[in-house]
């Protein structure tokens, strides 16, 4: 009698900590009903250098949530993950090989459970089990922008769930939506039970001691907007320092640097200079943790980042004011405008206090109602053709809106490309001399 075996493909701890919650909430079903294979993804840039999960506080116990744990570099070696798909001829073979790999019996049913399914490694494992169910899980503030790229029908129509976070309650996802795909909200108390699992089992890591024997009252969080070309290692620097700066400002003399754990060290020790001129302390927790785990044994009164998730989970899951660093510059930054990371930007900028402008730290609520239709605005503008159907709504939010609304949010140049309000007659008239000009180069280049 054939089987069914969920695998749940994950890269990230935070991902993991998704799953878990899930499948404590009962959303894959009761355990024992169907096999649950754990794969494991190390998409980092060289991932025989980067943290891997299994050196993550946390892994232990959510790994044991799975009746096998399998990795996909080893499966797919010596290939990358972000990089290897299977040719459209060789999936069967790719499956039976999997098939034989993971012991998954031939006749046994097959579902899925992925992240980021526009890419690899989602995307190759969709193609490969190209029969089975699929679920996507978003574990950050991504799931409320739009899909990046249009999925083959054939592919769209698999997808049974969108499994998010309630992040910031009242705002729909709009990941998928176009598809028809039903977002799913991961229960908070699953995830928080998760997330305080996570953190006693990091409780005797020795570097977490020095940490809370400071008594940090505010955490700043560090991202990798240099790796991603977004800043230049300068600027991040200065970001971080301006963060410090902020929360000194704000009265904090014990301060803890949380660095994403693919910066360069150099960051901590730059920030070390500033914090020494400022006369505070300082303290960096360079350990395989995630930031909740200091949230639930540090206690902060801030948190202090730029767009990270992180921000918003201290707010919604350990009450925790938040504030924010630098979210116009990286907007302006951002290249080309459909960049996934634009929407969670747009979030935190519209909902979170901004630090250098002296307003109040506070914990991010529900959902206004200024915020749905801003983020529908930016996911049209991101995603025209995807999206067609939100022309109108966007044209007439713009012209109720943009005199008040941040210009980093709608670029002109953008606004005149989509032909929408908000840009002037110079500016379109470029747009089109641009577009003519691309058109008459074409016909050239078929002439040759």
């Amino acid at each position: 009698m054939p089987h069914t075996t969920q695998i749940f493909q994950v890269s990230t701890l935070y991902g993991a900590a998704t799953l878990a919650a899930a499948l404590d909430a009962g959303l894959f079903g009761p355990r024992g009903k169907a096999r649950r294979i754990l794969l494991v993804s190390n998409n980092a840039a060289v991932p025989e250098t980067a943290l891997r999960l299994d050196e993550m506080h946390g892994y232990g116990p959510l790994a044991g949530r799975f009746d096998s744990v399998v990795s996909w570099n080893e499966a797919i070696s010596p290939y990358h993950p972000s990089t290897w798909g299977p040719r459209g001829n060789d999936t069967v073979l790719w499956q039976r090989a999997f098939r034989l790999l993971w012991d998954i019996d031939e006749q046994d049913r097959v579902e899925l459970a992925v992240e980021s399914i526009q890419v690899n490694p989602a995307r190759a494992l969709v193609a490969i089990f190209s029969e089975a169910a699929v679920d996507v899980y978003a574990d950050g503030l991504m799931s409320y922008g739009p899909t990046r790229e249009k999925l083959p029908l054939t592919l769209a129509r698999r997808v049974r769930r969108l499994l998010h976070l309630d992040l910031i309650p009242g705002l729909r996802p709009l990941l998928l939506s176009e598809y028809g795909v039903e977002p799913v909200i991961v229960p908070d108390e699953s995830f928080r039970g998760v997330l305080d699992e996570i953190s006693r089992d990091a409780a005797d890591d020795p570097r977490l001691a020095p940490v809370l024997d400071e008594a940090p009252t505010a955490v700043l969080l560090g991202q990798y907007l240099a790796a991603l070309n977004i800043l230049s290692a300068q600027e991040e620097e200065d970001l971080h320092v301006r963060m410090l700066t902020g929360a000194v400002r704000a009265g904090h003399r014990s301060v803890v640097f949380k660095p994403h754990p693919t910066a360069p060290a150099g960051y901590s020790a730059a920030l070390g200079k500033a914090a020494a001129d400022a006369g505070v302390r300082l303290t960096v927790l360079d350990a395989p943790l995630l930031a909740e785990t200091l949230y639930h044994h540090g206690r902060p009164a801030l948190v202090v980042g730029c767009f990270s998730t992180a921000m918003v989970t201290a707010s919604a899951y350990y009450d925790v004011p938040v504030a924010r660093v630098g979210t116009a510059l990286v907007m302006g930054r951002l290249e080309p405008y459909p960049n996934s990371n634009r929407v969670p930007l747009a979030v935190i900028d519209h909902l979170v206090p901004d630090l250098e402008r002296d307003e109040t730290p506070a914990v991010v609520g529900p959902a206004p109602d200024t915020l749905s239709p801003l983020v529908r605005a930016v996911g049209f503008c991101m995603q025209p053709k995807t999206y067609a159907n939100l022309r109108e709504p966007t044209a007439d939010w713009l012209r109720a809106h943009l005199s008040g609304t941040p210009g980093h949010y709608f670029p002109e140049l953008r606004l005149a490309e989509l032909s929408l309000p908000g840009s002037t007659p110079r500016t379109r008239a470029r747009v089109q001399a641009g577009r003519a000009k691309r058109v008459v180069g074409r016909a050239v280049r078929r002439r040759r």
